[in-house]
């Protein structure tokens, strides 16, 4: 299966798949989540200065919250790498196959004695075409999207990130997209076309994406409404360099 795993490492202890950051971040890894994040997750997903840039997180954030959402992200976790095994079995030296997902998304900090903890999560996904204002439309693209394969360098993929906030302004997040983009989503996930989007104002996180080759497409307003408040949308969009990419 270490082949179909490619570019991950494997903790010789645990058996967990993690990719490192480069210095100066090399204590930072990415990770599947875990059983046992919650009591962490809470904590940050009550920050205000967290959850007042991101969608998804109810206020308060509850302990059933939490449970939910790392049983679903564990679930599409471990599904990719059992997908990875099975291929390691179809395929014993075979290409690399394809997937749909990153199968490590949580960032950690890891301590001096071994121990981690859990500061942030990036991952991409299958884009809501948030910018695309006329509702019906935005639905045809979602479902043509949808119902592409694995690999198809026509998807549109979205990439969703938060970072602890004692954390904050250190490149830890410019450094963890651009490796999970370099050595995760173009080489086994075939991306090729990722967009962003962030809340109005968000002038941080528009920088990482920035520094990452995205191109700040403006601001959009689909009408959205995020805990009661009207947000307007920037859009921030990166295509991968097909020429380049076939000379590397």
């Amino acid at each position: 299966m270490t082949r179909q795993l490619h570019p991950l490492e494997i903790d010789p202890k645990t058996g967990e798949p993690f990719l490192r950051l480069a210095p100066p971040h090399q204590n930072i890894i990415l990770t599947p989540p875990r059983q046992g994040d919650q009591s962490v997750l809470i904590q940050h997903m009550n920050d205000p200065a967290i959850y007042r840039w991101i969608e998804g997180p109810p206020t308060p954030y509850l302990p059933e919250h939490a449970d939910f959402w790392i049983q679903f992200v564990e679930g599409e976790s471990d599904a990719t790498l059992e997908y990875l095994r099975k291929s390691a079995e179809d395929f014993p030296d075979g290409p690399l196959q394809f997937v749909d997902a990153s199968p490590v998304r949580h960032l950690r900090e890891v301590k001096e004695n071994g121990t981690d903890v859990l500061i942030g999560d990036v991952n991409f996904r299958r884009s809501p075409f948030e910018e695309v204002l006329d509702e019906e439309e935005r639905k045809r693209l979602q479902e043509d999207n949808a119902n592409k394969q694995a690999g198809d360098p026509t998807i549109q993929y979205a990439v969703g990130d938060w970072l602890a906030a004692s954390h904050h302004g250190r490149g830890i997040m410019t450094a963890a997209i651009g490796l999970l983009m370099t050595a995760w989503g173009i080489p086994r996930m075939g991306v090729r076309h990722v967009v962003a989007h962030t809340f109005a104002g968000n002038i941080g996180s528009n920088r990482v994406f920035e520094k990452n080759g995205f191109v700040n497409r403006g601001l959009f307003d689909n009408g959205k409404m995020i805990r009661g408040e009207k947000k307007v949308m920037t859009l921030l969009e990166w295509k991968h360099d097909q020429d380049e990419f076939e000379r590397t």
